[in-house]
Formats: C-alpha cells, structure tokens, sequence
C-alpha cells in the first residue's frame, strides 16, 4: 500500500503517545512511508497483526518464515462505537469521533478511528474502509485511520 492519501498534519500533538516497542517498530516505520504492512507467513500467505506466529504450520525458528509486507489497506467495519466522552484531555477537541474495528481484506482485524465522513448509524456495519495515514513528524509516527468509501 503506498497511497498517499493522509488524513492531515497534525503539529500539536497532546495524546498518549503510541506504544512502539521492538516487535511492532517496523509495521510504525511502515505508516511513515505511508505503507500499511501486515505480519506475513511465506509460506501459505496468511497475514497477521500484531506480529505473531502461523498458526497454519509449524514455523521457523526466529520468525525466518515471516516478515511485514505491505498490503491493500483495505477492509470493511466488524464494528463501532461513537465517543462522546474524552478519556483522556488530549482528546476533548476531538469529540464525538467514531472508533471502529476494521476487518482488514487480508484477515486480520485492526481498530482506530473513522476520519472524514462520519457513519451516522450502525447500518454501516460491513461498509468498505480504506487506510489514510495522519502524520505527527514532531513526534517521529504517522498513525493509520480509515476512512469511509463510496459504494
């Protein structure tokens, strides 16, 4: 996926910050190239995240048989909720916002929030998504949203 549609620059960043450690550092590098990867068996194809191991066979020592390879981006909402809420200060400029779980073309599921036009109801459960990537370069991350596509 080397889209680069963004969902914006954002300069003042007041949020928790993203917890990047080792294990999930290159998938981070990724969304700054603006590349969603998935965690990628070799083997039979089947695609992960987080980083984990094939469930489908036996596997390498060290993860050999697997690497982050980037895909579509693509998917559909599993589910939602609408925040109205800040749980945290950083986020109260930010209310009411949608956070969904995305059912990734590939398989696996990722959640994060809906940018742009806003699902009003929950009869967009299964509507089509598409990664955007909102850059904080002060900060060193580009987080993945999603956006709503037309049908």
């Amino acid at each position: 996926m080397t889209d680069t549609a963004t969902a914006g620059d954002v300069s003042a960043w007041n949020k928790p910050h993203p917890n990047i450690d080792l294990d999930i550092e290159p998938f981070w590098d990724g969304l700054r190239e603006h590349q969603f990867l998935l965690w990628t068996c070799h083997v039979c194809d089947a695609r992960y995240f987080p980083k984990s191991f094939c469930v489908n066979h036996d596997n390498e020592p060290f993860a050999q048989n697997m690497s982050w390879q980037p895909s579509s981006g693509r998917g559909t909402i599993f589910a939602m909720n609408r925040h109205h809420l800040a749980f945290h200060p950083g986020f109260k400029d930010d209310v009411p916002y949608v956070y969904a779980l995305v059912e990734l073309e590939e398989g696996p599921m990722i959640s994060s929030t809906i940018v742009g036009e806003q699902p009003e109801e929950l009869t967009v459960l299964g509507r089509g998504v598409q990664v955007v990537f909102e850059d904080h370069p002060a900060e060193g991350f580009t987080l993945p949203r999603f956006e709503l596509v037309t049908e």
